[in-house]
């Protein structure tokens, strides 16, 4: 990557809007703020200073898009309470994205919310994070309800949205069918589901579909990839390394980049804990592959 005389700012990825809210491409996931190993184990909580720090400092970069949930907490942390932390009171730019549909309870345990559970995690989200309203709230559909119908789920979501506790809504780990299904209930301004270098060509399909449709791609786990909430734990391929050092970038940032140049409409959130490396994926708003380079790292 070309050197340049300080940190790259967000706003070199470009921007696009969620709704009527515009945000720079590259936003920040909090997952892996409140752990220092995988996410959702009982593994160390993370180092509170250093945590309030990444989201301090990825402020100061541009970054205004934060992923967030209320399930993301360690014995000792939460991502909500830290965001609120570090950041309240809120700059009007700053979006904050968050999603229902799973919990936890204290002990950690998955719970999944009835229809008429979302509102009580909707408030827990305002609660924790000291806010009136939510900006985005995805609907989280399970790994094993992608049959399922999401029109109670996504109704009574709407419901909220038009009682003003959230101001747009979007949906997660999702089908093109219960995109369809949803959008006939409320307007979605994003859709979350997996995707980077190496997921099957298949799934490209959703991402032109919310392009077509004007819809926010914001793809989760595109540098951790199969690793998920383990972190990038598979070895890194020789392709993705060699392009790497063509442009004196990291993996990380070669898979982030790779990601942001499927389209207009794609938002990287990549997690990190680490203020290091916090700089690293800003930075990779400003890489540009080549179109071989592109070809190389997949469809």
């Amino acid at each position: 990557m070309t050197s340049s005389p300080g940190p790259v700012d967000a706003s070199a990825a470009g921007t696009w809007k969620l709704g009527d809210l515009t945000v720079n491409r590259i936003g920040l996931g909090a997952m892996r703020l409140t752990q220092s190993g995988p996410a959702f184990t009982h593994g160390p909580s993370s180092d509170r200073a250093r945590s309030l720090t990444v989201l301090r400092r990825a402020v100061e970069l541009g970054v205004n898009h934060i992923d967030t949930a209320a399930f993301y907490f360690s014995p000792l942390r939460s991502a909500n309470e830290l965001i609120n932390s570090a950041l309240a009171p809120y700059g009007d730019d700053l979006v904050i994205t968050t999603k229902v549909g799973p919990g936890r309870d204290p002990s950690g345990e998955w719970v999944w919310g009835r229809p008429d559970q979302l509102r009580g995690q909707v408030e827990e989200n305002l609660r924790q994070l000291g806010r009136d309203h939510l900006d985005v709230v995805n609907l989280r559909i399970a790994r094993s309800g992608t049959a399922a119908s999401v029109a109670e789920h996504f109704g009574a979501l709407s419901e909220l949205r038009e009682a003003g506790l959230i101001r747009h809504l979007g949906i997660s780990n999702t089908t093109a069918e219960q995109l369809a299904e949803a959008r006939e209930i409320a307007p979605v301004v994003c859709v979350q589901n997996m995707y980077g270098i190496g997921s099957p060509p298949e799934d490209g399909a959703l991402l032109r579909l919310c392009g077509e449709q004007g819809i926010a791609f914001v793809p989760f786990f595109a540098i951790a990839g199969a690793g998920k909430e383990s972190g990038a734990t598979v070895a890194e391929s020789d392709t993705v390394r060699a392009i790497a050092r063509t442009h004196a970038a990291t993996p990380a940032q070669v898979r982030l980049a790779w990601t942001l140049q499927q389209g207009p409409h794609l938002l990287a959130i990549p997690g990190t804990g680490s203020p290091e490396h916090l700089v690293e994926n800003i930075a990779a708003g400003a890489l540009r592959l080549t179109a071989d380079e592109l070809d190389r790292l997949g469809p």
